[in-house]
């Protein structure tokens, strides 16, 4: 069992901790935490907030909801002066006249200039509130010589508080602030990524973006082994856990707590109880998830869209011609998709983000949507059947080599275009994809693949990827004239940064598992767990 809930993210921390550091040292660099909802950002704020002691900075944590801005300012006043309060030897409460009273024997200043926020907003003096309010960190340092840590959860809720120059007002400050340092958080990656690149794109005072990853095929066999050590569940069953969850330290904790509460060879009916009955936890969270899309205009569109993506019908084109739209219009609905953070789009495919909701989008609402009778317990036995054969094709197709798993992507390949690391890469319909075999010590088999256009040469390894194999492939790949040719190697371990250096300069892209399922994503085939 895992006695503390926060599991890995040490990098993030580490980074949040050298970052106050530095503010301290007096070099301020602000903060932008972006990445999926559940995948762990607050969680690791509070651990790092539960860690971190400094008598020299003051922490504001605020999670940003929808609310006046009087209720706002008042929350910011009282949660500033509360932690400034904090680390003194006073008995304090959350009581905001009571707050001010005992802050004003140290800060008069700044409680002063509180009192008379509150007096503006009450009198619907919106005027540069934000400005003062963020202003109050200074007047702390001036009179205290503290410095401030400002954490702004879901901070784009700002907006919705009526403030027209918020964003201009802000980035003034962000310049002229030394002693206060930010970081904001974001479910909205879209949203926030837009904020960040127009309105708070500064030459200095910018935030440093961190995204924050679903733990990786790694961290969450761990995570699985230590959450179910006495489990007793097949190391089979833990690979497509992680397949199915894609690493979401939400859906792994929620998936492992019911095999821990029932039997732990029954995964598919824990995955029924949890996903298909009315009253399981990600039923529910799913069905009022997809409620924001329902009764809006254009909703049969939205959700048409999503069945088709979490059936493998992902490619704009094709959607097009079986949605029976104008590419035009379906652009138009596509981007509202992304800009929700339910899609992402990789060239001609789309994605959705939280690959566990476009299971059950494919196999339990468009089902029920569809189904003739209201025969609960048929449709449930479709839905048992249906998570069964994934979970066999799973399996079946883990037994099978990567090389022949590789090869059969290759020949999914119909002139699309994908985006990788804002490079537009064209996959090549091939005519001909024959297996190769390498004569030298390092790298054994391959793969060629020709188009009319290109030739791919694909090399395999298993072990560690090192400088020296690089240099022997690129030799290899010397020995073919095509002019266009695309040079990979795929292998299963972690790449180190001089070895990817290395194949930057020999032009060859390196595939590690992460990138050899993101392939597999976009062709709906089981993930690569090793």
């Amino acid at each position: 069992m895992i006695k503390d809930r926060f599991f890995d993210r040490e990098y993030y921390i580490s980074v949040l901790e050298k970052r106050v550091s530095g503010l301290l040292e007096g070099y301020r660099q602000n903060i932008a935490i972006i990445g999926d909802e559940l995948v762990g950002k607050t969680s690791i704020i509070c651990k790092f907030l539960n860690r971190f002691y400094e008598p020299r900075v003051v922490t504001l944590y605020l999670e940003l909801r929808l609310e006046s801005l009087d209720s706002f300012a008042r929350r910011f006043s009282g949660t500033l002066l509360y932690n400034f309060l904090a680390k003194s030897d006073y008995a304090i409460k959350e009581d905001l006249d009571f707050l001010m009273k005992k802050s004003e024997r140290f800060i008069p200043k700044t409680v002063e200039k509180i009192r008379q926020i509150l007096a503006d907003t009450e009198r619907r003096k919106r005027n540069n509130v934000f400005t003062e309010l963020f202003s109050l960190c200074e007047s702390i340092h001036q009179e205290t010589g503290k410095y401030c840590l400002v954490i702004l959860d879901e901070f784009h809720n700002l907006e919705e508080m009526g403030s027209k120059s918020l964003y201009r007002e802000w980035s003034k400050l962000l310049l002229s602030q030394k002693s206060t340092m930010y970081v904001i958080i974001s479910s909205m990656k879209f949203k926030a990524r837009t904020i960040l690149s127009k309105n708070l794109s500064l030459l200095f005072g910018n935030f440093e973006v961190i995204n924050v990853e679903p733990f990786d095929i790694k961290t969450s066999e761990e995570y699985l082994d230590k959450k179910l050590q006495s489990s007793g569940l097949e190391s089979a069953f833990k690979d497509f856990l992680v397949h199915f969850t894609g690493g979401f330290p939400f859906y792994l904790e929620v998936v492992s707590e019911s095999l821990l509460k029932h039997s732990q060879n029954k995964l598919a009916e824990i995955l029924e109880n949890l996903l298909f009955d009315s009253s399981g936890i990600l039923n529910q969270r799913f069905s009022n998830y997809l409620k924001r899309f329902q009764g809006a205009s254009h909703s049969n569109d939205y959700i048409s869209i999503l069945h088709l993506v979490a059936s493998g019908r992902n490619k704009v084109k094709d959607i097009a011609h079986m949605l029976k739209k104008q590419m035009s219009e379906l652009n138009l609905r596509i981007n509202k998709l992304l800009e929700l953070d339910t899609l992402a789009r990789t060239g001609d495919f789309l994605k959705i983000n939280d690959r566990v909701f476009g299971f059950w989008l494919k196999f339990v609402y468009q089902e029920r949507l569809h189904s003739l009778t209201f025969d609960a317990k048929n449709q449930k036995e479709r839905f048992r059947r249906k998570l069964e054969e994934m979970m066999d094709e799973f399996y079946r197709s883990a037994q099978r080599p990567v090389i022949d798993r590789t090869t059969e992507i290759l020949r999914l390949f119909e002139n699309e275009v994908i985006q990788v690391e804002k490079k537009k890469i064209r996959l090549s319909h091939f005519r001909e994809i024959k297996p190769l075999e390498f004569r030298n010590r390092r790298l054994k088999a391959g793969i060629i693949g020709r188009s009319s256009e290109s030739l791919w040469i694909m090399g395999f390894k298993d072990e560690q990827l090192n400088e020296e194999d690089i240099a022997e492939f690129a030799r290899e790949c010397r020995k073919y004239r095509h002019k266009l040719q695309r040079k990979i190697i795929v292998t299963l371990k972690d790449i180190d940064a001089n070895t990817r250096l290395r194949a930057m300069e020999e032009k060859i892209w390196t595939w590690d598992v992460n990138s050899l399922n993101q392939m597999m994503d976009l062709y709906s085939k089981p993930w690569v767990v090793v």
